[in-house]
Formats: structure tokens, C-alpha cells, sequence
């Protein structure tokens, strides 16, 4: 089976300074995997470029191939708008729209050309069932998105994102600024997310690399130093460097 993300030999330069070099990843369908490293690691960088969204700091210059579902991200002709469709990414910060909640997540269906009532209801209600705030946010649908809890925030961009139907989730450090009880709502809900997309999973947290992943990889310096079955890698790290970093001698 093709994996849903593939990364052969991917390397990534920023004026002419290596951020990343030589990544061998593959990204099965239907799993979630952590990716964990200190700062500078090149972890935001790799996920970034799943969806082309690098293409929006000049001056990068990318080497090797990084594919969804097959197809090559970086080829000539690829459809961006189709790519960052089938990759949604959800950011640190929550960024919603200043509309309503219902219209937050009507927002992108209608641009598709989606503009049944019913049809759209439908979405709304499914992917706030999928982020695990439709008990919270049900009777008011039309007020503010902007007037939400930051965890209710994310939680809405998470269902914005779902709207589109992707493929594939990229997260990046989705719960750096929310308490414990947002984050664990967050993490309930990757789990059943799983089972119809593709979870890659940016993240500082270690802790939550090894409850939320099935698989982790461990960035350090622009190097995927290695990747393994989360307990695998948190319990028996084949590299000293992994080791070092889970258990806290720097990070």
C-alpha cells in the first residue's frame, strides 16, 4: 500500500542554510504519528512542506521528493489549492474567522460549491461531533466563534479543517497554549479521527507524543535521527540522542 505521506531523501534549504537534509519518512494511513525534537529541530519545517505552505517564505529551496498519496508535492503542475485541501493543518495559535461558529465551518464547503442548507447543517454538526464540541456549542451556533474558551477555538479550526474532508491532518503543537482538559479533548478526539484520515502530529510535548501516537519520529538538527513504534522508541530508543532528549538531559 502507497503511504499516505513519503518522504525520500527530503532535504530543505532557507537562503542557502540547511534546515533540513536527507529525510526518509513514510506515513501509513489510518496512524497517528508524533513528531518530537528541541526547537530548531526542523519539525515545523517538515510539516510545512506536506502542504506547500513553505512555499510562502522566500528563498526556499527544497531537494529529494515528499509525496501525498503518490503524487510528489514539489513536481511542476501540482494543484495547491487541492493539495492544502487534502493536507489541512491546524496552527499553535487558534485562528478563527470572525464569524459565527456555524459559518466558521460553512466557510469552506460554500467555496466548494456546497450551498444546501441541509448539506452544510450536516458538516457543521459532523465535524463539531469529531472535534468533541458540539455538546459545548450546539445552541449557539450563530454567536462568535471569536467569543469561545482558546481550547474551544482550537477545537473549532479543527473542525473548520475537517470540513474539507482531508486526508491527511497536520497538527503543529495544537496544544501548546491549552490547559489539561482542552488538550485531553483534543487527544480524544485524534483518536477517533484516526480512523478515517492521517494524523501527523508536531509536538514539544513528549508526554503527549506517547499517549496520543502510534509512531514516533525524533527530529534533531535538521536529521530524522530515527522512527519507531512510540512504546518501542520511548522505552528502548535505539539512538543515545533519542534517549538523551525523552529523558530530559537537554530540549
Amino acid at each position: 500500500m502507497i503511504p499516505i505521506v513519503e518522504a525520500t531523501g527530503f532535504g530543505v534549504s532557507l537562503a542557502g542554510s540547511s534546515v533540513l537534509r536527507g529525510v526518509h519518512l513514510q506515513v501509513h494511513r489510518g496512524e497517528i504519528l508524533s513528531i518530537i525534537g528541541p526547537a530548531g529541530s526542523g519539525k515545523t519545517t517538515f510539516l510545512r512542506c506536506i502542504n506547500r505552505l513553505s512555499d510562502l517564505v522566500p528563498g526556499t529551496q527544497v531537494s529529494g521528493t515528499l509525496a501525498v498519496e503518490g503524487r510528489d508535492v514539489f513536481s511542476p503542475g501540482t494543484d495547491v489549492v487541492d493539495l492544502r485541501r487534502r493536507a489541512g493543518m491546524v496552527f499553535a495559535v487558534p485562528n478563527p474567522l470572525p464569524r459565527s461558529i456555524y459559518e466558521n465551518i460553512a466557510f469552506g464547503p460554500k467555496l466548494t460549491g456546497i450551498r444546501s442548507r441541509d448539506r452544510l447543517d450536516e458538516i457543521v454538526e459532523r465535524t463539531l461531533r469529531a472535534s468533541v464540541l458540539w455538546e459545548e456549542v450546539k445552541d449557539r451556533l450563530h454567536t462568535s466563534g471569536t467569543k469561545l474558551s482558546g481550547g474551544q477555538q482550537q477545537r473549532l479550526c479543527l473542525s473548520r479543517t475537517l470540513a474539507l474532508d482531508p486526508k491527511v491532518l497536520l497538527l503543529d503543537e495544537p496544544c501548546s497554549g491549552l490547559d489539561p482538559i482542552s488538550t485531553a479533548k483534543i487527544e480524544e478526539a485524534l483518536q477517533d479521527l484516526k480512523k478515517t484520515l492521517t494524523v501527523v502530529l508536531v509536538t514539544n510535548n513528549v508526554k503527549q507524543a506517547a499517549r496520543a501516537s502510534d509512531r514516533t519520529a525524533f527530529f534533531l538538527m535538521g536529521e530524522m535521527v530515527e522512527v519507531g513504534e512510540t512504546g518501542e522508541l520511548f522505552t528502548h530508543p535505539r539512538d543515545k540522542r533519542t534517549n538523551d532528549y525523552i529523558s530530559g538531559r537537554f530540549g
